[in-house]
Formats: structure tokens, C-alpha cells, sequence
């Protein structure tokens, strides 16, 4: 019997692999799910930062949503025929690039950065009990490989408000691309790979847009570093 040849061994695990692979869900804007009627617009244009102001951070069901996608691909990555032989650095490729918490880890460590204290609440309710001075959203989406569709994206914002609920202004960062198919049978396993790893790097480059609108949405410098200053942050990620 012939052995088979590495490229397509690679291409046949691959296919086995994207097949598991869950869809991104559909992403729900904060406003028609936790705040379903605002109170209005704040007349401020920027959001107070500093020392002595409190964030109270709700995420929205859309992040939690794509949290729980992320650790399901994560899960199905590398599962099926095949996985002891080339579907390793696939396999890898795939866990390193999807992580649930990149988001949300790399949101919280922008936002200690510009407020005294941040603080996470489960629900609305809770949060309005606490009495933030500013309100936070914070929604995420991603949208990765699978075995229909190479188009790759994410998004991320924070829709901020006063303590009163008033909106102010949202900082946002969105990054896509659009790639041949992985499966594509003239591809080389490391060229999979390196496509598998482009989904880390577009959700690294929306979290740099998100910190650029961020730092202009603000209205004072950063006043306070957080345990993770911004070049960790983003050598993390790199």
C-alpha cells in the first residue's frame, strides 16, 4: 500500500476537522437586549476617566454567547480520523487563534487603565445597585474558519453611559478578511497553519482599533496603569 502523501493526509484531516468546527453566532446589539429603552443621551461628548472614577462593565449576552463559540471551537478543533498523525500543528493552530477570554481580558485591561476602579457585574440590576459613576457594555463577535466560508472577523465595543444610564459615546474596533479556502488541495500543511493563525491576528488588530477609539472617547489621559501596561498587553497578543 502506498504511504499517503503528506499535503494530502494534511488536507483530509483538515476537512474531518472544519466539519466540527461550530458557525459564529449571530451578533445582538446591547441596546436591544439589557437596555431595551435608554433614558436618552447624555450631554456629555466624552466619558470622565481618571482616579476617582468607578466603571461598572456589563458584558452583553452577544459576548457571552461568543465566549461559549470560542470554547466550542476550541473543543472541536483537531477531533475525528486522523488526529495522531499531521493534525497536531492544525489542531494547535486552531486553539491558539480562537481563545474566549482574548477579548474581554485585553477590554478589562484597557479600561483599568482609564478608571479607577473596574468592576464586572453579572446583571443590570446588580449593576444599578452598585452605582457606578460610568456604565460600560461590553459586546464582542468573531466569526471564524469553518469548512463553508474562510471570511474571518471580529468586533468589539463599549457602549458607555453615565450613571443616570444616559448614553455618552462607544469606543469600537472591527477587523476582516476574507481568505482562500484552507482546504484547498494545492496547500501545504504550513500554509494551513498560517492561515489558521491570521483569526488571532485580525482579533488583535480590532482590539488596537478599540483602543485607539478608546483613548479619543475618554476625557483625560491615562491617569492610573493597570497590573498589565499596554505593551504587555499587546506583546500577549502579538
Amino acid at each position: 500500500m502506498k504511504p499517503a502523501r503528506p499535503a494530502l493526509l494534511a488536507i483530509s484531516v483538515l476537512m474531518l476537522c472544519a466539519c466540527s468546527v461550530p458557525t459564529a453566532p449571530n451578533a445582538v446589539s446591547s441596546l436591544d437586549t439589557l437596555l431595551p429603552h435608554p433614558t436618552g443621551r447624555s450631554n456629555a461628548t466624552q466619558v470622565n476617566s481618571g482616579p476617582d472614577v468607578s466603571l461598572g462593565v456589563i458584558y452583553s449576552p452577544s459576548t457571552q454567547a461568543n465566549r461559549q463559540y470560542l470554547r466550542d471551537y476550541q473543543a472541536n478543533a483537531g477531533t475525528g480520523f486522523g488526529q495522531s498523525l499531521l493534525v497536531q500543528p492544525i489542531h494547535d493552530a486552531y486553539v491558539a487563534s480562537s481563545s474566549p477570554d482574548r477579548a474581554v481580558e485585553w477590554v478589562n485591561a484597557s479600561l483599568q487603565r482609564q478608571f479607577g476602579s473596574v468592576t464586572v457585574y453579572p446583571d443590570m440590576q446588580s449593576l444599578r445597585a452598585a452605582k457606578p459613576d460610568v456604565v460600560a457594555i461590553v459586546d464582542t463577535h468573531s466569526q471564524l474558519i469553518t469548512s463553508r466560508s474562510s471570511d474571518i472577523r471580529a468586533e468589539v465595543s463599549a457602549d458607555f453611559y453615565d450613571a443616570q444610564l444616559n448614553y455618552i459615546g462607544t469606543a469600537k474596533g472591527s477587523e476582516a478578511r476574507e481568505l482562500t479556502p484552507v482546504w484547498a488541495d494545492f496547500k501545504r500543511s504550513e500554509e494551513i497553519v498560517a492561515d489558521i493563525n491570521q483569526q488571532e491576528d485580525v482579533q488583535v488588530q480590532a482590539l488596537r482599533e478599540f483602543d485607539r477609539s478608546l483613548g479619543n472617547l475618554v476625557a483625560r489621559p491615562v491617569e492610573k496603569v493597570s497590573m498589565l501596561d499596554s505593551q504587555q498587553v499587546q506583546d500577549l497578543y502579538r
